[in-house]
Order: structure tokens, then sequence, then C-alpha cells
């Protein structure tokens, strides 16, 4: 749906499945009675999640163009895909894994590459439309200077071939694509420095050469195009979990000439540890039910002296709580973002507030996507339907965008 001139929708990894008639069933399940409740006439955007399985079932023509009709007589939309999770995302052990392929893999590009050309055919005249991406690899993966160096020399070289596919759709359609790597903690890209470095240091050196090589012209343009076609998914939790200044890190980005292909708006969990032996019992109880075995959740902590630590995962940090030191907790876990608190916890709301605001000020991008798996954290009695749930989350941001003037 559109307001002011900026696209919101939310992302649909919330649906369990990895076919294309499983995604395409859930769709058509939960997509009208969610517009219905958000209460929004007129086009309703989709933020669509599709698996490696999917996208090579959704290819096919026939699929294609039921999806495509299907679209139309309903009016619905696409302008931006998750294509970060290449299999399993649901009822599995997920993990680490979500990060397989890692951009060091053909097979992660070619699977983004054919979201692309899927997206390239759904996509809407006049706009612009983005996938959003792991941060290369899991930086756990890679030990000592070496490993690291190759997980950056084969992500970019990978990275480019999917920006000259991206230059080829553009000049075939008119329709103007940008993949959109997304920094998240443990990844290698975590943080507004890792990311700037990766861009000046290897796309905007090694990657605007091999790119020039391939089209021709000259370097310049070479980086032109890469500065186009490759972007940021700025996920408010996974900037949050870092204690991103947010109008600081995006204001560098935009010094920089690194563009925002969407915000994911979505909240983290942040706990006040300067408390007592039982206080820290209590907040010990609260957090258990969120050490789960699905995904990762990693901690960073801030010291009283404002020095930060991490942990690979929630369970890890519980250990260490009992006689920690630290003065705060963010945990990666997205929860509600229509909340503040969850009794002995809190969001990060604030930032997703913080960084609505900046983007009207500024107009980084017009792309918003909803990112919340969670609900089941709530107290019975807010419970609702996941329909009811995510028109919640919609209509929350609609409110706060509307209350700025």
């Amino acid at each position: 749906m559109k307001i002011k001139n900026q696209h919101l929708t939310y992302c649909t990894n919330i649906h369990p499945g990895e076919s294309w008639t499983d995604t395409f069933d859930n769709l058509k399940k939960y997509l009208p009675g969610i517009r219905e409740k958000v209460g929004v006439e007129g086009p309703f955007a989709i933020g669509l999640r599709l698996s490696n399985e999917a996208s090579l079932e959704l290819e096919k023509e026939n699929h294609l163009n039921a999806f495509s009709n299907w679209l139309q007589e309903n009016d619905f939309y696409v302008f931006t895909f998750n294509g970060f999770p290449y299999g399993g995302f649901h009822r599995q052990v997920v993990k680490d894994e979500v990060h397989q392929p890692d951009w060091t893999t053909s097979e992660r590009r070619d699977y983004t590459n054919r979201l692309f050309t899927l997206m390239s055919q759904l996509l809407p005249l006049g706009m612009d439309g983005g996938i959003s991406t792991s941060p290369l690899s899991y930086r756990h993966w890679h030990q000592g200077e070496e490993a690291l160096k190759a997980v950056w020399e084969k992500s970019t070289s990978h990275l480019i071939e999917v920006v000259a596919h991206l230059h080829q759709l553009h000049q075939q359609t008119g329709k103007l694509l940008h993949l959109d790597i997304e920094p998240e903690p443990d990844g290698m890209i975590e943080n507004a420095d890792e990311t700037i470095y990766f861009f000046k240091e290897w796309l905007l050196k090694n990657g605007a050469e091999q790119l020039q090589s391939e089209l021709g012209g000259s370097v310049e343009e070479a980086k032109t195009l890469i500065k186009s076609h490759i972007r940021i998914c700025y996920d408010v939790c996974h900037f949050a979990v870092v204690y991103s200044d947010h109008s600081a890190v995006l204001r560098r980005f935009k010094e920089e000439g690194i563009g925002i292909g969407k915000f994911q708006l979505s909240a983290a969990l942040k706990v006040s540890l300067l408390k007592g032996a039982k206080e820290k019992g209590q907040v010990k109880n609260a957090l258990l039910p969120f050490a789960e075995s699905t995904y990762l959740h990693q901690v960073v902590a801030k010291s009283i002296e404002g020095e930060f630590s991490s942990y690979k995962d929630l369970p890890e940090a519980l250990h260490q709580l009992d006689t920690t030191k630290d003065q705060e907790w963010r945990i990666h876990f997205h929860v509600p973002i229509f909340l503040s608190e969850y009794g002995n916890l809190q969001s990060t709301q604030e930032d997703i507030l913080q960084v609505l605001s900046l983007n009207l000020k500024e107009d980084y991008t017009p792309h918003l996507e909803v990112e919340t798996y969670t609900w089941e954290v709530l107290p019975e009695d807010i419970h609702l339907s996941l329909s009811e749930s995510i028109a919640r989350e919609l209509q929350w941001v609609l409110t706060s965008i509307s209350s700025y003037e």
C-alpha cells in the first residue's frame, strides 16, 4: 500500500512453505483478509519470500502467468523480494544455515539472478524493485585472514555478475532493479563500518574492474552501475542490536553514495541488566522462552564503560547472566513492533520511529517492509490470529507515519 509516497508491505516469510504451491496458497489465503483488516483500499503490496525451490517452479510459464493474472485481478503488486533464506525457513533448525549457500557459491548467484528475472516480469512499470540478500556469509565459518579474504574476493565476483545481469534487464525492460545486502550480527557485514569497507575496498575496486571487463566503458561508469544496482537492506532490528546511531549511519551511507534499497521495520529485544540478583532472576525467566532452537538470536552486550561484546546465541549469553557486569543486552529476535515493552523486557521500537522520521525527512527509500515472525511471545490476553497480528503491525506503521507532519 502507498502512504506519503512510500510503499509499505510485510514480509511473507512468516508463512510456512517452501514450494510455489504452498507459497501461492498462503498468499491467496491471507492477503485479502489482511488488506480488509488494515482498512486500506486500492493497490496492496506484497513483500514476497521465494525459496530456491519456489523460484524454480514459478519460472515455469503457466505458474508465472497465473500469478501475474491473480495480482492484476486482485489489485496486488510486488516491489520487493526476500532473497535471504535460500532453503527451509520454518519447522526445522535453521540457525547459521540460513546463510547457506553463501555468496562464495554459484548457487547463491544463480538463485538471485533467477529471482531478479522473475521480478522483472512482475514489477509494475514506473517502480524500482529490490531483493534483499545475506551479508555475504556467516563470519564464524571463516577463520584467519586468508579465509576471510577469499570470502571477500569470491563474493565480490559473484555480486558483480549479478550487477551485469541487472544492467541487462534494465536495458531490456526499462526497470531498475537492485540487490539489497542485509547487514546482520555475525554476518561478514554486520555494521556501517563493514558495509562501507566492503563497498570501497572490494565492490568499487576489484568489482569495478571486473564489471568494466565484462561490459566495457570506463571504470567510473562501472562504479556508477554498481552503486545503482547494489544497495543496503537496512533492517532496523539488526542495526539496533549493534547499537547504531541511525542518523549518523544513514548520513555516512549517503556521503559514500551507498543507497538504501529498503527499510525492514523490525524490533529487537532490549534488556537492562543493572539489577540485583532477584531482578536478574526475573529477567532470566523472562528470556528463557526466547532461547528457542530454530533461529540464531545473537546478543550484543554493552558495559558500563561503553564497551561492547557479543554472544553467538542467546543460550550462550544466558549462562553468563547471573555474573555479568554488562549494563544492557540487545538480542536479535524480531519481536512485534507495535509494543515497546514485554514485562521485564523492552524492545527497540524507538529505533523504528527514528528511522521512519529520518526517511520522511531525507527520502532514503520509498520501500518499507515489516518483518515480524514472533507473535507467540505476546501475552495471552493480546494474542490475535495471524492475519489480525500482521494487520496490527501494518496499522501501527501507518499511524506512526501519519503522525509526522
